[in-house]
């Protein structure tokens, strides 16, 4: 009985885990670029009571044995770079990437981040910057007299300035991609940073070597399924709730042992 107090409360921590989860992708449903996230779990050791294959006193083969786990513990919280809706916008420095790649900007420390999110802007200076201000990498810069911005699918960047018919070309959009995305650090903002789960980046042109393509006036939405979302947020609620009824059964599997004798 005291084993499944323990082994109960394993489940409850593990579930409450699993709904931080659901809760942080519900709260990013509408966050442009955002990737969802799994709770992935594992069983606990087991105490063997009596092994399989081993021979009983009279002499026969044991088939299955006694083994009873001991719970359950947290083993990954897994990103989930599946696609997201687009939502068109009709905004010339929206982009969207359409397949693999990520954007990468220049953050205030000197590294590299990474981002889905296609949201740009312009600085004061006329670079291409993310809305928290981080210079999209390689720099980019459209002219204060720039009347119509084009971006291509491969990411050629062309402006046509006032007083001329002629575009031109001011740069070109690259993207990274990696081998294990999943092992990406999400630090916020929409931002990913390389690790050594990640693998170190491929630098290409969209639409090359496996790369996505680019779509201008489009955004790339969040992943996130609201309804497969409250589904799972059911599921764990329950498995919760079942834990802390394994607890309280114990309880009064203990209580009515302590009262045999009065």
């Amino acid at each position: 009985m005291i084993r499944g107090l323990f082994t109960s409360s394993t489940g409850m921590r593990a579930q409450q885990l699993n709904i931080d989860v659901i809760a942080n992708n519900l709260a990013n449903v509408n966050t442009t670029g955002f990737k969802k996230s799994r709770a992935d779990f594992q069983d606990l050791m087991y105490q063997a009571m009596e092994r399989a294959g081993t021979t009983s006193a009279t002499g026969e083969e044991i088939p299955t044995g006694i083994q009873v786990g001991l719970g359950t513990k947290p083993v990954a919280v897994f990103k989930m770079f599946t696609q997201g809706n687009y939502q068109e916008t009709g905004n010339e420095l929206d982009v969207a990437i359409e397949g693999d790649g990520f954007f990468q900007v220049l953050l205030s420390d000197g590294t590299t981040g990474y981002t889905r999110d296609g949201a740009f802007k312009l600085d004061s200076t006329g670079n291409m910057v993310t809305s928290d201000g981080y210079t999209l990498q390689p720099a980019i810069n459209i002219p204060s007299d720039t009347t119509q911005i084009t971006i291509t699918a491969d990411g050629t960047v062309s402006v046509i300035q006032a007083g001329q018919s002629a575009s031109t070309t001011v740069g070109n959009i690259e993207l990274a991609s990696f081998s294990n995305p999943a092992g990406l650090d999400a630090t916020g903002r929409n931002l990913f940073k390389e690790t050594d789960a990640s693998g170190a980046p491929t630098i290409g042109t969209p639409g090359a070597d496996g790369l996505g393509t680019l779509s201008q006036g489009f955004l790339e939405m969040s992943n996130v399924s609201v309804v497969e979302e409250m589904v799972n947020m059911i599921v764990g609620q329950r498995a919760y709730e079942a834990n802390s009824k394994s607890i309280q059964t114990c309880d009064e599997m203990l209580k009515t042992a302590n009262t045999l004798k009065r």
